[in-house]
């Protein structure tokens, strides 16, 4: 059996050799012609896999190391016989940190301030769960699952979130050409509807926000933006990252634990896959709650000022401020 697998994805070597020929490639080297005689991918984000590059290859199984999906043509691999296994929940936590760390040193007061949360998925739900944890009165948008008939939540407009709420951050997939496709999913219109003073995040992916609406609506001072993902990444809108509040490197989800999940379980989706049993000693297990969670430790376990000074300095190194990350611990 052969793998080809990205060379960044952290804690992964020497677990699958027992059972696997494995080669550690940087993304840029995922090509076409290497992956033509292997049986499995393990990669991330910077990797799209689809017919350009799988056709012909001997691919059985891509696993992602993420949660998000949408650098992979599901449609094309399902039609084509392969299985494809992301990281659902890996680093949720991580991210809730992040959103949480950013809100509480914004002048966000979850004891009278009001949140909004567009996305209750993996991560969304997560960081609505830390909130009302923390005694704060959380707004959901999720039009496919309410459409579906979930009933955990109230579930609201975007518009409903946007004018009530003092802070929205943003949790949802890449989509285009659907229902409820998010691509741009807030430009101009949508910016203009928050209340003045409302703070923006954006931890989902880029293509959420339209990036260039949102820097025409921040010259105007009326709002914060929390940027950790971007249109164009890694060449992103310097003048956009000036105005944003905090600016980092689509880092958010960069915790040990995060890391270690997504690994563990890029491994298992091999293992179940393959029918083999690879070395997993040491690896995060799944995320168990938010029990004990506080704004003291939320604070105490992460500062985005620094990564927003790292990527300042450097914006042109937006990938190997990623690569040569610290990762954090959760709280």
């Amino acid at each position: 059996m052969r793998i080809i697998a990205d060379d960044k994805i952290p804690f992964l070597r020497g677990r699958m050799e027992s059972v696997a020929d494995v080669s550690y490639v940087s993304p840029d080297a995922i090509t076409r012609e290497m992956v033509k005689n292997a049986d499995a991918l393990i990669v991330r984000t910077r990797t799209r896999c689809g017919a350009e590059l799988l056709q012909g290859s001997s691919v059985g199984l891509v696993a992602t190391a993420t949660i998000g999906m949408d650098h992979i043509d599901l449609g094309w691999c399902r039609d084509n016989g392969i299985a494809v296994r992301n990281a659902a929940r890996c680093n949720a936590p991580g991210v809730a940190q992040y959103v949480w760390s950013v809100l509480l040193r914004n002048g966000f007061d979850p004891r009278k301030d009001t949140l909004g949360v567009v996305g209750y998925g993996n991560i969304g739900s997560i960081v609505a769960d830390w909130g009302n944890r923390l005694g704060c009165r959380v707004l959901v948008c999720d039009p496919p699952r309410k459409r579906a008939g979930y009933s955990d939540v109230r579930y609201l407009s975007l518009s409903q979130v946007l004018n009530e709420a003092d802070a929205v951050t943003f949790h949802t997939p890449l989509t285009r050409d659907c229902e409820d496709a998010t691509f741009h999913l807030v430009g101009r219109r949508e910016l203009d509807m928050l209340k003045r003073g409302a703070i923006v995040i954006n931890a989902a992916r880029g293509e959420v926000v339209d990036n260039a609406a949102w820097k025409l609506h921040l010259k105007e001072g009326k709002t914060k933006a929390i940027i950790d993902t971007w249109e164009w990444e890694p060449n992103i809108d310097l003048e956009l990252m000036r105005l944003a509040t905090v600016a980092t490197p689509h880092i958010a989800g960069y915790s040990l634990e995060g890391k270690q999940r997504a690994t563990r379980m890029a491994i298992e989706a091999v293992e179940e896959y393959f029918g083999v049993e690879c070395d997993k000693s040491g690896l995060e297990g799944a995320y168990s709650g938010g029990d004990g969670i506080s704004m003291e430790r939320i604070c105490a376990s992460y500062n985005p000022f620094v990564d927003t000074d790292n990527l300042r300095r450097t914006p042109d190194d937006f990938e190997g401020l990623r690569g040569r990350y610290d990762y954090r611990r959760e709280p």
